[in-house]
């Protein structure tokens, strides 16, 4: 079984749990105030287990089905048994990376909370449009299929832009930062990926 797959069953596991236990969530959403003033630490990883409906579990868990093979698979042929660790670490970096800003913004608001797995899903999709950018995506509600690159770049601006209106309970911001994570995490490993990149977008 693949470790890609591992997250997915864990997070599903542990986020219909919640969906019947208020307790639950409450310990494991990220809250960042309670970070800074009460050192539950653990915040910054676990609000990633869980998610505020089915809709928004079965979102997240098909992207991360989808794509993160294609960046598990590649990291395992680049790396061998290296390449998994590097996967865990490209999962998990995303989670803790994607709500740093946030964290910064919202420490003294008790209010604040959060939840999902988007910042590191956005991780490894982003991950894989730089392993494979000459894929193509289909976005609803676009007919037509995107060049993974065109959707990455038209995703990170929508995100940025949304981050800073604020004016809905998506965590754009976590989508933004977990994008870049994603792209600086694998170009370090693999920096000649760049330079495909490049040479695909000039090509197209």
């Amino acid at each position: 079984m693949s470790l890609n797959l591992i997250i997915v069953a864990t997070t599903a596991v542990v986020s219909i749990l919640t969906f019947r236990n208020g307790e639950l969530l409450e310990k494991l959403r990220f809250n960042a105030y309670l970070i800074k003033h009460h050192k539950q630490g653990w915040r910054f990883f676990s609000y990633g287990l869980v998610h505020a409906g089915w809709l928004h579990l079965l979102i997240n868990m098909y992207v991360l089905y989808s794509f993160g093979d294609i960046v598990e698979n590649f990291l395992h042929l680049q790396f061998g048994l290296k390449g998994v660790m590097y996967y865990g670490l490209l999962y998990l970096g995303g989670i803790l990376f994607s709500v740093l800003f946030d964290f910064q913004k919202q420490k003294d608001n008790i209010y604040y909370n959060a939840v999902g797995a988007s910042g590191a899903v956005s991780s490894v999709l982003f991950a894989s449009i730089l392993v494979n950018p000459g894929m193509s995506l289909f976005v609803f509600p676009i007919p037509f299929p995107l060049p993974s690159w065109v959707f990455g770049i038209l995703y990170l601006v929508y995100s940025a832009y949304m981050g800073r209106k604020g004016t809905d309970n998506i965590g754009h911001s976590a989508h933004f930062w977990g994008a870049v994570f994603g792209i600086v995490f694998i170009s370090i490993l693999k920096p000649e990926l760049i330079g495909d990149f490049f040479t695909t977008v000039f090509r197209f």
